[in-house]
């Protein structure tokens, strides 16, 4: 599951990172940022593939182009890896229209007694990630064309493990080409790639409930809690992880 996450690097920052053209200019991209707690149905930052890659904003929800009702992408913002090329509403997606979303970090809730405690999960590098990812066109009757997306999910790595069983598909760097390339469409090839990232790739830290509500968006989103709810000491109060700025 990947129900939030964050987007703070800036647009120079992401487009030397991951090669991509982008179809809007800086201020459009900078509207949305730095965004601290990216929720379902909001635009998210995607690279497509057409030949060239592409920057294009997506609403976060994959809407199959054969849906009645925009509200279906709410219940398809994530795609279980193992089973995502066979599914009536990702397979023509997983075959032609793949694509990396683009983060920083992404928050799952640990259970602990009674409670859920938010953890924010990221890179130890402080460098930004692409999760894989797919994406459709949709349009609705009166002719509103509508462009989503989904991120894909695979079993938790062990470091992981004990925040939550599932975690996003993380591409690395060699295997994000791939995934991209338009002329690549046989599964075995591609359901390779759907694997949990390395153990060493991430780290963590207990957040506050700030992140609960979608109303929050600011870096305070991302602190570390000095301190469990139970009262028993956590590592050391960290400072927030390394970010890139959205702003000049």
């Amino acid at each position: 599951m990947c129900g939030r996450f964050t987007l703070t690097s800036n647009l120079d920052e992401l487009q030397g990172r991951f090669g991509f053209l982008s179809e809007f200019t800086g201020s459009q991209f900078y509207d949305h940022g730095p965004r601290y707690n990216i929720a379902p149905t909001q635009p998210v930052l995607t690279v497509t593939n057409d030949g060239q890659r592409r920057g294009e904003l997506m609403r976060w929800g994959l809407v199959p182009f054969w849906a009645k009702d925009l509200k279906v992408g709410a219940r398809m913002i994530n795609a279980v890896g193992e089973t995502v090329s066979a599914k009536p509403a990702f397979r023509a997606a997983f075959k032609k229209r793949r694509c990396l979303v683009l983060a920083n970090g992404f928050y799952e809730w640990r259970k602990e007694d009674q409670r859920k405690i938010p953890t924010y999960i990221y890179p130890r590098n402080g460098e930004p990630m692409a999760f894989a990812g797919l994406w459709e066109t949709w349009r609705s009757p009166e002719g509103q064309v509508v462009q989503s997306c989904t991120i894909i999910t695979t079993s938790a790595n062990p470091f992981i493990q004990p925040i939550h069983n599932r975690m996003p598909v993380i591409l690395s760097d060699e295997t994000q080409a791939l995934w991209l390339d338009p002329l690549t469409e046989d599964r075995k090839i591609l359901e390779p790639l759907l694997i949990p990232a390395p153990i060493e790739m991430l780290t963590s830290h207990a957040v506050s409930d700030t992140v609960n509500s979608v109303k929050n968006q600011g870096p305070e989103c991302i602190l570390s809690l000095p301190e469990r709810p139970d009262g028993q000491s956590e590592d050391p109060p960290k400072d927030p992880p390394p970010e890139g700025r959205l702003f000049p």
